[in-house]
C-alpha cells in the first residue's frame, strides 16, 4: 500500500552555513536522513565540546515543514553511540507537523571522555513517519488480557 512520498520542505536559518549538506540519506536503503551540526560562526573552527555526562542542544541550521499526518523522529547515530557514548537524549525526539521553529538535536555524552562535535559532523538521523491520532475516551472498565496488570519485568528477564 504505497502512497505518495511526503515532501519535507527545508529553510536555512539566516546565520547557517549553507555550504553544508541538507539532511540526506547516505544509502539507497537508509531509513534515516543524516542531520549535520551547523554551528554558529563562533564555534565553527574549534567545534563544540560536549563534556562527559553533559548534554547540549546542537543546532542544525534549518527549519522544516512536515506534511499533516506525518512527524519527523530524531534518532541517535549508532556509530556515535558505540564509539563515543554520544546519543540523542530524548530519543526518539518528535518534531510535529505544525512546528516551524529551528531544528536542534539534544545530544548527551554518556561516555567517560569529552567529545568534540565538529562543524558539519553527522550528529543524528531523521526518520519521517506517519502519525495515527487516536480518539481518547474515558471508560468504566478495561477488557481483561493474559498479561493483566503485570508491569516492568513481568514477562521475564530482559
Amino acid at each position: 500500500m504505497a502512497g505518495a512520498v511526503p515532501v519535507i520542505k527545508m529553510l536555512w536559518e539566516d546565520w547557517a552555513d549553507q555550504s553544508l549538506a541538507l539532511p540526506a540519506y547516505a544509502t539507497a536503503g537508509a531509513a534515516g536522513a543524516d542531520i549535520r551540526a551547523n554551528l554558529g560562526p563562533e564555534l565553527r573552527q574549534d567545534g563544540l565540546v560536549l563534556e562527559a555526562g553533559a548534554r547540549a542542544l546542537v543546532p542544525a541550521g534549518i527549519r522544516i515543514e512536515i506534511p499533516l499526518g506525518f512527524e519527523v523522529q530524531i534518532r541517535p547515530r549508532s556509530g556515535l553511540a558505540l564509539k563515543h557514548g554520544v546519543s540523542v537524549l530524548n530519543a526518539p525526539g518528535t518534531i510535529d507537523s505544525d512546528y516551524r521553529g529551528p531544528i536542534g538535536v539534544l545530544l548527551v555524552n554518556h561516555g567517560s571522555q569529552d567529545f568534540v562535535i565538529a562543524h558539519g559532523d553527522r550528529i543524528a538521523q531523521m526518520i519521517v513517519a506517519r502519525v495515527v491520532r487516536a480518539r481518547i475516551e474515558l471508560a468504566k472498565s478495561l477488557s481483561a488480557s493474559a498479561r493483566g496488570t503485570g508491569g516492568y519485568g513481568s514477562t521475564g528477564l530482559g
